[in-house]
């Protein structure tokens, strides 16, 4: 059974997955990482989930704000040993929740080509395809994604 937590971007066990989730897109996104690497300082994250088994921080996502009701999802990430287990849509889920008790009505998020199991992840939970937006307007292998709370 998972549990999931909402905290902020000063959680360790946060802290420490995002420093895997780093090391797994430097790998999959090789080198346009740098690029991507730019916006996805933590430090001004306010809303944080992070999903734990057994107290054993398994996998987290964030929201920030992105403007007049919307609201971007990012930093998701599972752990290797817990992929496929549905723990990532139970963090979309949270997120989701979250974002709508805090007032949005929508919620954005990029993610890469090579991403297949995001993609799938996203598509399955009712986001559709959206032209990039905003940093990720030129860049080709992103694909950016919406949903209406």
């Amino acid at each position: 059974m998972y549990t999931i937590i909402r905290t902020n971007s000063d959680n360790l066990d946060f802290q420490k997955l995002i420093i895997e989730l780093d090391k797994d897109l430097a790998i999959k996104n090789g080198e346009i990482n740098n690029y991507f690497a730019q916006f996805n300082k933590i430090n001004l994250i306010k809303y944080v989930v992070v999903a734990y088994e057994a107290n054993k921080p398994i996998g987290c996502g964030a929201i920030k704000e992105y403007g007049n009701g919307v609201i971007e999802i990012k930093r998701m990430f599972v752990s290797d040993e817990m992929r496929g287990k549905g723990v990532a849509g139970k963090i979309l889920i949270e997120l989701q929740s979250w974002a709508k008790e805090l007032g949005y009505s929508k919620c954005i998020l990029e993610t890469g080509d090579k991403m297949i199991e995001a993609i799938g992840l996203y598509k399955k939970n009712n986001f559709v395809v959206i032209p990039n937006y905003g940093q990720y307007s030129n860049i080709e292998s992103s694909i950016c994604f919406e949903k209406t709370l």
